[in-house]
């Protein structure tokens, strides 16, 4: 699927797009995917590799995948590693295709006896919290370069830089803005991070487990770290 397949799903085209949205679980529930976690904005996974240039074989070997499957991923391409994400929608809601894919992808690297490791996996957001009636989502997307994604966020064209999403401050407070920072995680490593960020200083402000902890820096800055997009179960479109 091509970005503009992708914006399609926006348009006249929304309603087709939504029933075939899939779960976390349903994605996990196929075969094949087992390498894969579901963060933020789609379904990722990444490889270990020794070199750049084993890393380029990889990507080699997914170019293959892609011209066989129909559907493109994103790709990070280091020497320590490569990074794949899939999704179907400009939301990163998931469809039957990225988990065809992923299982295509894996098998890809399972022939070039790659690894995954998904506590290299993360995706990082800003959310930022603005009062009754004030809409600051211009100003931000004019700032870093986005664009508008739905109706609450704004995200990268290329989907490089942390994604920003839009919500009411509460409690009120009038010309007080604030942010604080979103870590979507695999929940296989989601406790293990919150208790990282607690022996350096932090503390739980708020907790939700298994789904969502807030913690606290020392001199109270936010940030959530969210494991629920890995097995969100909810309705499928």
């Amino acid at each position: 699927m091509t970005d503009e397949q992708r914006e399609q799903g926006d348009g006249a085209d929304a309603s087709a797009a939504q029933r075939s949205r899939v779960t976390a679980k349903a994605f996990h529930d196929c075969p094949g995917v087992e390498d894969w976690r579901v963060l933020f904005w789609g379904a990722h996974v990444f490889y270990a590799t020794r070199s750049f240039a084993e890393a380029a074989a990889f990507v080699a070997g997914i170019a293959e995948v892609v011209a066989e499957v129909g559907h493109e991923p994103d790709l990070d391409v280091r020497p320590h590693g490569v990074t794949v994400r899939t999704f179907s929608r400009k939301d990163g809601a998931l469809g039957p295709i990225d988990a065809e894919l992923a299982a295509a992808v894996s098998r890809a690297a399972r022939g070039l006896g790659l690894e995954p490791d998904p506590a290299h996996l993360q995706t990082v957001g800003i959310a930022v919290a603005q009062g009754a009636g004030v809409d600051t989502r211009p100003f931000w997307a004019a700032a870093l370069g986005y664009e508008d994604n739905g109706d609450e966020d704004a995200t990268d064209p290329l989907r490089r830089g942390p994604h920003l999403w839009f919500h009411p401050l509460d409690p009120a407070k009038p010309g007080r803005g604030r942010t604080h920072i979103d870590v979507s995680v695999p929940r296989d490593i989601a406790e293990a991070r919150v208790a990282a960020a607690v022996a350096a200083g932090g503390r739980v402000a708020r907790s939700n487990a298994p789904h969502w902890w807030t913690i606290a820096s020392p001199d109270n800055h936010g940030i959530d770290i969210a494991a629920w997009a890995d097995f969100e179960d909810g309705e499928e479109g």
